[in-house]
């Protein structure tokens, strides 16, 4: 075996010893969570990550449990490998579509959108259902912990869609060094293989990639959504603005467009009917929800990129072609191994 094939198997098992944590409790090949975009991670691209060796997650977003049905079931019938499902914690029939994850035997549950109630998580795992949570801060981290959270996510303000104030890599230093009861999972920015080693390497058990995915052969996104983002640069991807400090909206990271702009007079028509008592903050906030889902949908399915929103995180720079799933995650793992097996050649050996 030559030097250079030498270092590329050191390299494989390397990044397998990396990963083990993740892989094994995904149940996957390789630890590569798919990011659950509304409108986007459904069933086509949800079975084509797991059969890669990934683990798909469908977004479940407003979908109602006829629907998440539904979808899991033709999931199922495309794949036979283990896929998850994201639910959004505000959703106002959380239950039912939880109830739909049991019955479906789902084997993992990623909960997003806000802090999961503890019976949730408990009811969940009381049928055989492993918790995903993300976690913006370590204090979140070790509360969700003690919640039963099997593992987390932790996601930067690189991703796209709903994001938080915090950098991915400020985020991995803050969290990874001090959580070591569950996996834990890194998203936001996660482009390249080289990207991912340098999480492992910092004590995460795997990654979660999204925008990656939206330009794979088998996404039903629109054409004109994927070439926006292969035509897109990193600082095209941009946060939404909140107009009332008092009035929370979870900022969204989209490429800028007319939608995006239009997003100003939503909050501020949403703001001003909540001030009359017209509608509880609850609900002011469902309706913004609501706005992005619909306008997602405008541009993922009916191809609008101008009208529709274009959620998109800031490693789309990295977004080039059209490409299959299978290659999307091989190109992804051979970086990786590329990485350790250069620095394997290069650092003499210890005597």
């Amino acid at each position: 075996m030559s030097g250079m094939a030498s270092s590329v198997k050191m390299a494989e098992a390397r990044l397998n010893e990396l990963w083990q944590r993740g892989r094994e409790f995904l149940g996957t090949r390789y630890a590569i969570l798919g990011g659950a975009m509304s409108w986007v991670s459904e069933r086509h691209l949800v079975a084509a990550i797991s059969n890669a060796g990934g683990f798909g997650v469908i977004a479940c977003g407003a979908m109602e449990p006829s629907m998440l049905d539904e979808e899991i079931a033709a999931t199922r019938a495309q794949t036979d490998k283990p896929f998850g499902v994201n639910l959004i914690t505000m959703h106002p029939a959380l239950d039912e579509l939880m109830g739909v994850c049991i019955k479906h035997q789902v084997s993992h549950v990623v909960l997003a959108g806000g802090l999961p109630r503890k019976n949730a998580i408990e009811n969940l795992k009381e049928h055989g259902i492993k918790v995903i949570c993300f976690a913006p801060t370590l204090g979140v981290a070790n509360k969700l912990i003690r919640s039963g959270a099997d593992a987390l996510v932790i996601e930067g303000f690189e991703a796209g869609g709903h994001i938080g104030p915090v950098s991915t890599a400020v985020l991995a230093q803050e969290i990874l060094p001090h959580v070591h009861d569950v996996p834990v999972f890194v998203a936001g920015g996660i482009g390249r293989g080289e990207a991912l080693v340098m999480y492992l390497e910092m004590g995460a058990s795997g990654c979660q990639i999204g925008t990656r995915f939206v330009c794979a052969t088998e996404c039903i996104a629109h054409d004109n959504f994927k070439q926006a983002f292969i035509k897109a640069s990193a600082r095209d991807a941009v946060p939404s603005v909140q107009i009332d400090p008092q009035f929370p909206v979870i900022p969204v990271r989209a490429l800028n467009n007319a939608a995006a702009k239009d997003f100003t007079r939503v909050q501020l028509d949403v703001i001003e009917r909540h001030r009359e008592g017209k509608m509880g903050l609850k609900d002011a906030q469902l309706e913004i929800e609501h706005y992005w889902a619909g306008a997602l949908r405008k541009a993922v399915i009916d191809g609008d990129i101008e009208n529709g929103s274009l959620m998109a995180g800031q490693s789309v720079g990295m977004v080039q072609s059209v490409q299959a799933t299978r290659e999307i995650v091989e190109e992804l793992v051979g970086q990786g191994v590329a990485v350790l097996a250069n620095r394997d050649a290069i650092e003499p050996a210890v005597p």
